[in-house]
């Protein structure tokens, strides 16, 4: 999937990992109608290349992703840049604790819950439902 570039303003740079076509663009419309330049893949091997060819402020997982899980792309990721922001966006309620660094975005979400997260630093905490 092409890069999709923002309606306006230079924001952040967002790698997105879902496997749901419709729902990876969906995201992507509402990251460029946000500002923020943002990458679509649908798999966790893909996402792993393409993190490490590009600067991305941002990495937007679906946990559950085939083969390798959202939680362990993660966990490679944060291996290899312990500064990597992950956002784990899934219909799954948010565990008690969360790895340093990450943040949960519960599915649906809307443009108001997609912004807060990406304005909010992660504390390791879900963001607040805003559907």
């Amino acid at each position: 999937m092409p890069d999709s570039a923002p309606s306006s303003g230079s924001g952040l740079r967002v790698l997105v990992v879902e496997d749901d076509p419709d729902v990876l663009q969906t995201t992507l419309d509402m990251l460029r109608l946000l500002g923020h330049w943002a990458t679509g893949v649908s798999s966790a091997e893909t996402a792993r290349d393409r993190y490490f060819d590009g600067a991305f402020d941002v990495v937007m997982i679906d946990v559950g992703l085939p083969a390798l899980s959202g939680m362990d792309l993660a966990q490679e990721l944060g291996q290899r840049n312990a500064a990597v922001r992950i956002i784990f966006a899934t219909g799954q309620a948010a565990p008690r604790e969360l790895p340093p660094g990450t943040q949960w975005l519960r599915k649906p979400f809307g443009v108001d819950a997609l912004a807060d997260a990406l304005a909010t630093p992660p504390s390791g905490s879900p963001v607040p439902d805003r559907r």
